[in-house]
């Protein structure tokens, strides 16, 4: 078996996903990189490449669970092992409550929180059979205490926080630990949209009194995937500058 151990990284592209999967590497991880823009993943590989880490870049949608259990399959196959998953992936079609279709609903909950539920299920296995995981999965403050316009969002994160639990309880015996990481308002192409005036009320806040940086997350993904927190398992790590305390 290759000794290098391996983390799979969903959504590693851009944003948050691109932090984790460049810090992964730099903890000495192989990194196999998953996304749906082969441009924006090909050159993530190539600048992890260019610092000495190793990774992979693979294209899935994970809406497509079936897909994307394939490709984690065939990561396990290649390495013959898998150590660490992070679900990081993530959608918003957000609107009121009212005007929401069932659509929209179903289309947030089958990324946020089916593919969630796939890809532990597809990783269990090969880290019970090593003995050792981590799952780390990537909620959100929303998912803690609900957003006016998010129903389906903060459902699908609130959903990440009761499966990760759950999967802690039921493969703690196997020396697989569950966490999940809830960010707030962290600098990303996604908050970069909402405009200036968002961003001061939304600084005014945080008691930090700014927007958090992908860096810091990748930051809590890398101690939670780390020896050191093998006796951290079921757990929240929030990680909101202090927005919610």
């Amino acid at each position: 078996m290759n000794e290098t151990r391996v983390a799979i990284v969903t959504g590693a592209s851009r944003g948050i996903g691109k932090s984790i999967a460049t810090r992964l590497a730099e903890d000495g991880f192989f990194v196999a990189m998953i996304a749906r823009d082969e441009e924006a993943l090909s050159q993530v590989h190539i600048e992890i490449e260019s610092e000495g880490g190793q990774s992979s870049p693979h294209l899935c949608d994970i809406s497509d669970s079936e897909a994307f259990i394939a490709t984690i399959e065939a990561i396990v196959q290649q390495h013959g092992r898998l150590d660490v998953l992070v679900n990081n992936a993530g959608m918003t079609r957000d609107g009121l409550m009212l005007r929401m279709s069932l659509e929209d609903f179903d289309a947030v909950m089958n990324v946020n929180l089916r593919a969630v539920f796939a890809g532990c299920k597809a990783a269990a296995r090969p880290m019970m059979k090593g003995r050792w995981g981590r799952m780390i999965n990537i909620t959100s403050v929303t998912g803690l205490h609900g957003n006016s316009g998010q129903a389906n969002y903060a459902a699908a994160k609130a959903g990440i926080v009761g499966l990760t639990k759950t999967i802690a309880k039921e493969f703690g015996s196997k020396g697989i630990t569950a966490n999940a990481i809830a960010p707030g308002y962290i600098e990303t192409d996604m908050t970069a949209v909402l405009g200036e005036e968002i961003r001061q009320s939304v600084e005014k806040m945080v008691p930090l009194r700014r927007y958090g940086q992908s860096e810091e997350i990748a930051s809590a993904v890398s101690y939670l995937a780390s020896e050191g927190a093998g006796y951290v398992t079921g757990q929240v790590l929030v990680v909101d500058g202090g927005l919610t305390c």
